[in-house]
């Protein structure tokens, strides 16, 4: 694993490259509000992917780096996306390029994406997307997401508490043949499933990383050759 300095305006923030053998695609991969990149769920996520053959680039958004708080304000979070996307490119110029992240990471990400497209993004990747807050069902979150252009993947828990699965599926369905939605059974936003579900939160993490994976593959198969 490669630890990296990304410059973000007058800033740097911390990165980690993780390039398996093989890599068949790169990942940039933003970490969620209340955790940095190298919280356990994030680094259990990319070595997931690597071992399906996904690449990953994670990055601090700059109030991360600072020790956490308030997250970035968007025009300062949407610039750390950039920075990062752009070191990818300048990383790995062989790899079809895919960027997102889990909840705030992937948001922002699909922010920056529907303001001005991301040189070299293929496909927009959002586990946990968080449609709305806690308690308070809405949509407005994903009024952005109809100006994206490249292909989305949404992974989301059946308990997820910031998509509601009532709100989640039509809005999929809005955006068309570009977007798909997998949801993971018994699953909440970070991904933990109840003891009485039948299944363990290892079970489930594996099946969102195969679902990004084989998507990933889809896509990969289909881009123009690179480099």
């Amino acid at each position: 694993m490669d630890q990296l300095k990304i410059k973000v305006g007058y800033e740097q923030v911390s990165a980690l490259l993780l390039r398996p053998p093989g890599a068949k695609a790169l990942y940039v991969f933003a970490h969620g509000a209340g955790v940095g990149m190298t919280h356990r769920a994030m680094a259990s996520n990319a070595e997931g992917l690597a071992e399906r053959g996904i690449a990953t680039l994670r990055f601090q958004f700059p109030y991360m780096e600072k020790g956490g708080g308030r997250p970035d304000p968007p025009k300062i979070a949407h610039a750390a996306v950039r920075a990062a996307a752009a070191e990818a490119v300048r990383l790995a110029p062989d790899l079809p390029l895919y960027a997102g992240g889990r909840s705030f990471g992937g948001r922002m990400t699909s922010q920056a994406q529907a303001e001005t497209p991301i040189p070299g993004v293929q496909g927009l990747i959002f586990l946990s997307f968080p449609l709305h807050p806690a308690g308070k069902p809405g949509v407005e979150r994903a009024d952005h997401l109809a100006r994206i252009e490249v292909p989305m993947l949404f992974v989301s828990g059946d308990r997820d508490a910031l998509a509601e699965i009532e709100l989640l599926r039509p809005m999929e369905a809005e955006l068309g043949e570009g977007a798909a939605l997998h949801l993971v059974r018994g699953a909440d936003h970070s991904f933990k499933v109840l003891a009485s579900s039948g299944r363990n939160g290892a079970e489930a993490e594996a099946e969102a990383l195969d679902t990004i994976a084989a998507w990933i593959s889809r896509g990969a198969a289909s881009s123009p050759a690179t480099g």
